[in-house]
């Protein structure tokens, strides 16, 4: 298998999982969602759950193809790997949603660098 392909496969997923699996997650990681669906101060972290979900969700469509076609020769570096990118993937999208600080670009920009620095470590 050509890395080449490896390298679209997870970009390709990248798309999937941003754009189509998303769902109500793109709603829930939105600190604004919880204070205007949800009564009083016992939700008000709850947007945090939301984003490390879509992060690790995220994350496990990205690394599927590597984890499929390749045979892990450190599987320490691949859980590595994998714990890092869900916590960059949540904490770039709540600096996107939440704070505001970084548009649509960057926040997409971060995430290619995600997959071009995993797809380097793992293959």
């Amino acid at each position: 298998m050509s890395k080449l392909f490896v390298l679209t496969l997870m970009v390709f997923c990248h798309i999937v999982d941003d754009y189509y699996l998303q769902g109500v997650l793109a709603s829930m990681k939105q600190k604004n969602w919880w204070t205007q669906n949800t009564p009083g101060k016992l939700y008000r972290y709850d947007y945090i759950v939301a984003l490390v979900m879509h992060g690790f969700s995220w994350t496990f469509m990205v690394m599927l193809p590597i984890a499929a076609l390749y045979s892990l020769n450190s599987p320490y570096l691949f859980y590595w790997c994998f714990t890092l990118n869900v916590a960059i993937h949540a904490f770039t999208d709540n600096v996107k949603a939440n704070l505001r600080t970084i548009n649509l670009i960057m926040d997409q920009s971060v995430h290619i660098e995600q997959i071009i620095l995993t797809f380097l470590l793992l293959t």
